[in-house]
């Protein structure tokens, strides 16, 4: 393994325990709380004002840094809302797009190179209008621009984004709970996990293991669980569509995954039945200028949908992507959640 590889695995795993280098490190995640503090007094008190943007504003976010299956999630919210009657809409930063002073507004399929992988994603999958920019508030009101009879947003991210009021905040959090419970760079949190008290629900992504250590939250805080359950898989070269149930008796099989936690995707096959000959892990929003798949020797190759977006040529018909759903352990979440909204019209 490479030195940066290997210090980067030795972080990774300090992050959940502990141990000598995120100690050293200590100091500075002390720096990272003060301008935390510093930028909630400064909101707090009003000398910094959050911008609305006339209607309801939904934050799906986290406060462990990278991915905690907040896609899945919001691609299910916004179908929620939609049954329920509303016109729900999607902004996002754009991670890893070149952002013009303009934010960029679409639907359908949109090109990941301009939007963004997730929101991307979410646009296809959700059928829903998205928009993005770094300033959320500037998405919002281009989002409503260009479609207004949108009357709910889903921001995709944000919950550190204060610049933009919001009515419910969501927190998605996986099996890696807060971890060593410091900040970064010490720790992976944004925010402390006190923040965990003041929202209003927190989602459990259970899909790739058994929680770790979460804070206590109090009684007023929405609190549920969620499994990520594989729907089907469909062919990149052609988009013919299987029951993944059809592909698992392939003697060689290897999984794929440039998102933000690989080892929760190689987790949902191995509980769908699938048996992984060879796994390969990849940094998250990997763009895939570089294709990894030729140099995997295997009879099937699954990837996610999240990386499907950025493989629109692949012609290599032994890359599946698979398609999962978000399952709620409570049936009526969604149904609070649009109690929530009534009579809001911004934060």
């Amino acid at each position: 393994m490479k030195p940066g590889a290997a210090l980067r695995t030795t972080l990774q795993r300090q992050w959940q325990t502990g141990g000598w280098l995120s100690w050293l490190l200590s100091p500075l995640s002390l720096l990272a709380a003060g301008v935390v503090a510093a930028k909630r007094l400064a909101y707090g008190a009003g000398w910094l004002r959050a911008e609305q943007v006339g209607v309801p504003v939904i934050v799906v976010g986290n406060i462990y840094v990278g991915g905690t299956g907040k896609t899945p999630f919001i691609v299910a919210a916004a179908r929620a809302l939609r049954a329920r009657g509303r016109h729900p809409g999607v902004i996002s930063r754009g991670y890893g797009v070149q952002a013009g002073p303009a934010p960029r507004v679409g639907c359908g399929h949109l090109d990941p190179a301009a939007f963004g992988d997730e929101p991307a994603l979410i646009a296809r999958q959700a059928d829903v209008p998205v928009a993005v920019h770094p300033r959320r508030a500037d998405a919002a009101r281009a989002l409503l621009a260009a479609h207004p009879h949108i009357d709910v947003i889903l921001s995709d991210d944000g919950l550190q984004h204060l610049a933009l009021a919001r009515d419910v905040e969501i927190v998605v959090q996986d099996e890696r709970g807060i971890g060593n419970g410091r900040l970064l760079p010490a720790g992976p949190l944004r925010e402390p996990a006190s923040r965990l008290r003041g929202v209003d629900a927190i989602v459990t992504n259970r899909s790739g293991g058994v929680p770790g250590p979460v804070p206590a939250t109090p009684n007023d805080v929405r609190t549920v669980d969620m499994d990520l359950a594989v729907e089907h898989a469909w062919r990149l070269a052609d988009g013919k569509r299987l029951p993944l149930a059809e592909l698992a008796s392939m003697p060689h099989i290897a999984a794929v995954a440039g998102i933000g936690n690989p080892d929760r995707f190689f987790a949902t096959l191995r509980r769908a039945g699938v048996r992984l000959d060879t796994t390969l892990g990849l940094p998250d929003h990997y763009d895939y200028a570089h294709s990894p798949f030729a140099a995997i020797e295997a009879d099937l190759i699954l990837v996610t949908d999240k990386d499907a977006v950025k493989c629109p040529t692949v012609d290599d018909p032994r890359v599946w992507a698979v398609t999962v759903s978000a399952h709620l352990s409570d049936p009526a979440f969604f149904d609070w959640l649009e109690t929530r909204l009534h009579g809001h019209t911004s934060a």
